[in-house]
């Protein structure tokens, strides 16, 4: 996070920017501290007579409702709860990266009106849009299968032959579950579970597997072998959760999955989940443990391959729709065609 002197450059360069004659658009994805940046340097440009051709768009994650405005509601902090409300809803356009998250911000702005007499909740309403986050698509389509199975290789994972977990390890994205549900698997002899990602859970997770061979943590995971390991495995396991600090407001790690192709989906329709994942996902009950591992067991032990083919297939298409060139389209209003040149 940056500390103040940071966001004192920041929105000084921003100035800097505005006070150009040139059409400009300033999304931010964050509303702490970025669009505060952005709306300052806008106040701050046209106050010094610049008069800026400019639109803002504010984008809040589930990290700006779940983390931050749920905070304030829940230690009745209210003021710091109006200030984020003011903040965002001063922007040109607003928008959710799920129709869960902007539920979830009526809901907060529901709240704080009823505490403070204000009246967000009928603007968030009436303003408020989704548009979900966006995916590099490219970085994830068509792995190399050599470079797949030399990743794998060196890991000593083969193509088809383990679990995966590839997420942050919190309890929020049921790593505990996960855990204890592989003990109780039939498919445990022949498929390691690989936990990948590191979160402040890990040291737990760790101390509580320590005895158990079949399963292995990998903390150094880069954004390529990511890729690779999510192509090679025999179904990535997300089983997340609903938590008073974090619930799933979209659940980017499967849309990357659904990207990458390999082994079927297995995971909870929490949050946003639904969204991201549609009709091409198999799904439990958030902390249903012994259902977790039935379900397991029977994608990976009784699944026909026509079966977990169409499911990849219908993912890739489904997960396309986020790819960063389509959403950032979204984003920007249609421009008028050229004029014919005569």
């Amino acid at each position: 996070m940056p500390d103040g002197r940071h966001i004192a450059g920041l929105t000084g360069r921003l100035v800097e920017l505005l006070a150009e004659p040139i059409p400009t658009t300033c999304l931010s994805m964050y509303l702490v501290p970025h669009t505060t940046v952005v709306t300052d340097a806008v106040t701050a440009a046209r106050a010094a007579g610049f008069a800026p051709d400019v639109r803002t768009v504010a984008k809040a994650v589930g990290s700006d409702v779940t983390n931050v405005i749920m905070s304030c509601l829940r230690e009745g902090r209210f003021g710091a709860a109006t200030v984020l409300f003011t903040t965002f809803l001063a922007n040109d356009e607003v928008v959710a990266v799920s129709e869960y998250t902007r539920d979830e911000i009526v809901h907060a702005a529901e709240q704080v009106d009823a505490q403070c007499g204000t009246r967000f909740a009928e603007e968030c309403r009436r303003r408020v849009t989704v548009s979900y986050p966006p995916i590099d698509a490219a970085a994830f389509l068509d792995p190399d299968p050599v470079e797949v199975d030399e990743a794998l290789a060196r890991r000593g994972l083969k193509r088809g032959g383990y679990l995966l977990f590839l997420s942050r390890v919190a309890r929020a994205k049921g790593i505990y579950d996960l855990v204890i549900a592989y003990g109780q698997m039939r498919c445990r002899d022949d498929l390691p579970l690989v936990v990948a990602g590191t979160g402040p859970a890990l040291e737990h997770v760790q101390a509580m597997s320590k005895e158990d061979e079949q399963i292995t943590f990998l903390t150094d995971v880069d954004d390529r072998e990511k890729v690779l390991l999510m192509a090679g495995c025999a179904a990535y396991v997300l089983p997340t959760k609903p938590e008073p600090d974090f619930v799933e407001t979209f659940g980017i790690a499967l849309a990357e999955k659904m990207l990458a192709g390999g082994g079927p989906i297995v995971t909870t329709l929490t949050g946003g989940t639904g969204e991201a994942v549609g009709d091409t996902a198999i799904f439990v009950e958030p902390g249903d443990i012994a259902a977790l591992a039935e379900t397991v067991d029977r994608v990976v032990l009784e699944m026909p391959d026509a079966e977990k083919l169409d499911l990849e297939k219908r993912a890739r298409a489904r997960a396309l729709l986020f790819d960063r060139g389509a959403v950032f389209d979204g984003l920007f209003p249609a421009t008028e065609p050229l004029a014919a040149i005569s």
